[in-house]
C-alpha cells in the first residue's frame, strides 16, 4: 500500500510505476467520501463499477458475489509480482489470464510433462504470444491438439485456484460484454471452482507439512500392496529417477501440481516413500565459476546497500518476481538468501536441458540484469561519490565474466 499526500495546491503525485502503466490519460472521479477516492480511466468497452483491496474481502467473497448476481465482465487483480484477470459471463468464469511466469502456457505444458525445457525454449523463439506458441507446437507435432486443449483448461483453472492463496492486493471489476475469443469452456461451475479452491488451500498446507519442500528429495522405501494405479505409477517414477526432487517427480507424473502433491503425500503416509531436505549445494560443473563470481558480487552489493536501506531485500525480491522472460526462468524458485545471494542449485536445475553455450549466455544475461538493478540502487542510496568505487569494482567483475564466456566458445 502506498501513502500519498495532497500538497498545498490540492494536487496528488502518483508513484512512478502507476504513471508508467497509465500513461497520459484523463481520470474520472467516480466515487468519494471522507475515507476514499475512486478514479477510473474512461474506456469505450466498459466501465469500472467496483474496486478495492483484498483483506476483509477475500477472493472467495468476490467470486461468490459475481456468480450470485450473474455479472458479465472482467475481474482484475493487481498483485505483488504480476496481474491476473478472470472473465465472467452471466456469473460463470469462462476464461482467465495471468502475467505470472508459472501460469504461462509454455510453463503449463512443461509442468504437465508435455515438453522438455530445450524444446520449449526453442519453440518460444518462433512465437509472439501464447496463442502462436500453442499453434506452432501443434503444427510441428510437438504436442497434440488434445494436449493443447487440456493445458489451456488446466491453465485457466490453475490461475483461479492460485488466487485463493493471495492474501493482499488490489482488484477492480470492469463491466463489459465478452467476445468468443475471451471464453474457454471449463469443466466446473464457478461455485464448484470456489469450493475446490478453498479445499485445495487447506489440503495443500497439509501436503507441504509432510513433504517439506518442492525441492525435497524423494526416496523409495518399499512396495505396498494397497497402492492405487496412480500411486503405483508415481512410485515407479520415484524408483526410476533415484532421489529426484518433488517438483521433478510431479512433472514426470504429468498430473499437475496439486494432484501430484496429493499422490506423493499418500505414498509417504503409506510408508512407500520418504522425503529429505538437503542443504543447498555449492555450485558444480561448468557453471560453478560463473555462479561463484556472481554470488560474490551480489554479496558485496547487498552488504553495502543494506547498511543504508533496510528494505533493500524486499526491493530485490520484488524485482525478481517481475523480471521478464527468459530471465524469469533462470531465477524461478531460487530462494533469495539474507546475504544477498540466490540458491545456485535451483538456478542450475532451471537451466538443465539447454545446450552448454546457451546455459552460460542465459545465466550471464539474467545475472547482469540483477547486477545492473542493484548498481542503480547503489547509486541512488549511497550517492554518486560513495557508490563510484563499488560500482566500478562490480563492472570489472562483469567484464571478467564476459571474458570467461567468450573464452569458453
Amino acid at each position: 500500500m502506498t501513502l500519498l499526500q495532497m500538497d498545498a495546491n490540492n494536487r496528488l503525485t502518483l508513484p512512478h510505476r502507476v504513471v508508467k502503466e497509465l500513461g497520459i490519460v484523463e481520470l474520472e472521479l467516480n466515487s468519494w467520501s471522507d475515507r476514499h477516492l475512486l478514479f477510473t480511466v474512461p474506456v469505450r468497452e466498459g466501465k469500472t463499477v467496483l474496486a478495492g483491496f483484498l483483506g476483509e474481502v477475500t477472493v472467495g467473497d468476490l467470486l461468490s458475489f459475481f456468480n450470485m448476481f450473474r455479472k458479465t465482465g472482467v475481474l482484475r487483480f493487481n498483485l505483488t509480482g504480476g496481474k491476473k484477470e478472470l472473465f465472467f459471463q452471466l456469473g460463470e468464469i469462462v476464461m482467465a489470464t495471468s502475467t505470472f511466469v508459472d501460469d504461462e502456457l509454455g510453463e503449463v505444458l512443461y509442468s504437465l510433462g508435455r515438453l522438455d525445457r530445450e524444446t520449449l525454449e526453442s519453440a518460444r523463439n518462433f512465437a509472439n504470444n501464447q496463442a502462436s506458441l500453442g499453434k506452432n507446437l501443434v503444427e510441428q507435432e510437438l504436442i497434440t491438439a488434445k494436449d493443447l486443449w487440456h493445458a489451456t483448461r488446466y491453465q485457466v483453472e490453475s490461475i483461479v485456484y492460485g488466487l485463493f492463496q493471495v492474501a493482499e492486493g488490489g482488484f477492480s471489476f470492469l463491466s463489459k460484454s465478452l467476445s468468443e475469443e475471451e471464453m474457454v469452456r471449463l469443466s466446473m461451475s464457478t461455485q464448484n471452482l470456489i469450493m475446490e479452491g478453498l479445499r485445495r488451500i487447506d489440503e495443500r498446507g497439509l501436503f507441504m507439512r509432510a513433504l517439506k519442500s518442492m525441492d525435497a528429495l524423494t526416496r523409495f522405501v518399499e512396495d505396498k500392496p494397497d497402492l492405487t494405479e496412480a500411486e503405483a505409477q508415481m512410485l515407479a517414477i520415484i524408483i526410476r529417477e533415484e532421489d529426484a526432487p518433488v517438483r521433478q517427480v510431479i512433472r514426470k507424473c504429468g498430473c499437475g501440481e496439486f494432484e501430484g502433491l496429493q499422490l506423493l503425500f499418500q505414498l509417504v503416509q503409506k510408508g512407500a516413500v520418504e522425503v529429505e531436505i538437503l542443504a543447498p549445494k555449492a555450485p558444480e560443473g561448468d557453471l560453478a565459476d560463473l555462479l561463484t563470481i556472481f554470488s560474490g558480487a551480489l554479496t558485496l552489493l547487498f552488504r553495502r546497500i543494506m547498511d543504508v536501506n533496510p528494505r533493500f531485500h524486499d526491493e530485490v525480491t520484488s524485482f525478481l518476481r517481475e523480471i521478464p522472460q527468459p530471465y524469469s526462468y533462470v531465477f524461478r524458485g531460487a530462494e533469495f538468501f539474507e546475504d544477498g545471494t540466490l540458491n545456485c542449485g535451483v538456478i542450475q536445475a532451471n537451466l538443465e536441458g539447454l545446450e552448454e553455450g546457451d546455459k552460460r549466455r542465459l545465466l550471464v544475461d539474467a545475472f547482469n540484469e540483477l547486477v545492473f538493478m542493484e548498481c542503480s540502487v547503489a547509486r541512488r542510496d549511497l550517492g554518486s561519490a560513495e557508490s563510484h568505487e563499488l560500482v566500478e569494482r562490480i563492472q570489472q567483475i562483469s567484464q571478467r565474466v564476459r571474458e570467461m564466456v567468450e573464452a569458453a566458445k
